[in-house]
């Protein structure tokens, strides 16, 4: 007799240089990340690692999830006396506040707009528990990682803001050359425009009381990224970040620079000139969002990152089980009503993983 079996999951390593391995499910007893390709040497700032994962987690206030995950991290490996050895690092976080109760009626079940039913489909065995391994709680392991490729950044003086730019039919007006992380901060929804922060907060809160969910948009520049970064035929920088956004948990779209509207400029509008200013070679506009032929040109790199309403809503639905009867699904457990606000040290980290990758591989391929 025959015996049928998956191999493992598969596609859990992000990069090329500078790599990255998540592992861990929502209800486990921890996630985590392995860093390999990291460079030897480098002092390594743990109240980065920390701050970014505050940021992210769960609970942080009455607009969100309200699972509560102190975020208290451990480096297993790679580091010793406060710097990187170079060798793979490994970081876990535990999970200490999960309710693997809450998700019984999912055993046979499959949520409306989850990956419960294509989990099924694909491995034929699913962890159910606050939905495994496509749980958005993976994405703490990313945000460790990001945290890493930042500390790579200091030389070069990169900085990296992103920001709530719309919840449902709210939008910010947002100066991208000079918003800065302490005014994005400030905001509840992380939207550095005070009055359109006020009436997203207000939007969230109701609509929660509703038991439904919100969309969104996480806008986001990169600073100082110097020309030359990028592939120019597979692995172009945009590329690379437009896959890194679109692996986010809900992530619908994903546009860098004048994206969607350009479609609708002519060439002699979208054109962006080049000048000099100072020694420096640069351009007059930005519509190419600071990439061209796939390689960073030396301007802010910006993009907009699209966000699904959150498929876990606190209303019956109407679904199907195991067997294909028809069932009625109660909403249950603990889920934020607007994943926005939480994503965007997410996008942000996604970002520095691309940016520190096609770095190391620049540094690779120069002479001398």
């Amino acid at each position: 007799m025959l015996t049928t079996f998956t191999f493992d999951m598969a596609g859990n390593t992000f990069g090329k240089v500078f790599q990255i391995t998540t592992f861990g499910e929502s209800h486990g007893p921890a996630i985590g990340v392995v860093i390999d390709g990291f460079p030897a040497g480098v002092e390594i700032d743990e109240k980065l690692i920390h701050a970014d994962l505050q940021r992210r987690k769960p609970g942080q206030s009455k607009l969100t999830t309200q699972r509560k995950e102190s975020e208290q991290f451990s480096i297993l490996s790679g580091v010793f006396e406060g710097k990187s050895l170079g060798t793979p690092i490994c970081v876990t976080i535990p999970n200490s506040d999960a309710r693997s109760k809450d998700y019984e009626h999912l055993k046979e079940a499959f949520r409306p707009s989850h990956a419960d039913f294509t989990y099924e489909a694909k491995y034929g065995h699913r962890d159910y528990r606050g939905g495994g391994r496509s749980s958005a709680r993976e994405t703490a392991a990313r945000v460790v990682a990001g945290a890493f490729a930042k500390m790579l950044f200091e030389p070069l003086a990169i900085e990296i803001v992103a920001y709530v730019s719309s919840v449902a039919n709210i939008r910010a007006t947002v100066n991208d050359q000079a918003v800065s992380l302490n005014q994005v901060e400030e905001s509840l929804v992380r939207c550095p425009d005070t009055v359109a922060s006020a009436k997203m907060e207000q939007l969230i809160a109701d609509t929660r009381k509703e038991g439904d969910t919100l969309g969104g948009v996480v806008s986001c520049v990169v600073r100082n990224v110097p020309a030359g970064l990028g592939e120019p035929v597979f692995d172009k920088l945009h590329a690379d970040l437009g896959k890194a956004m679109l692996s986010i948990n809900a992530v619908k779209g994903f546009e860098i620079g004048s994206g969607f509207s350009s479609t609708q400029m002519r060439g002699s509008e979208h054109n962006d000139e080049f000048i000099t200013t100072g020694h420096k070679i640069q351009t007059s506009t930005n519509n190419s969002g600071g990439v061209q032929g796939g390689i960073s040109n030396g301007m802010d790199i910006t993009f907009n990152v699209a966000f699904k309403p959150v498929a876990s809503i606190m209303q019956s639905q109407n679904t199907v089980d195991k067997a294909g009867n028809q069932v009625e699904l109660e909403g249950k457990g603990r889920h934020d009503p607007c994943v926005v606000p939480r994503a965007v040290p997410i996008v942000e980290a996604m970002a520095a993983l691309v940016v520190a990758d096609h770095l190391l591989r620049n540094k690779m391929q120069q002479k001398g």
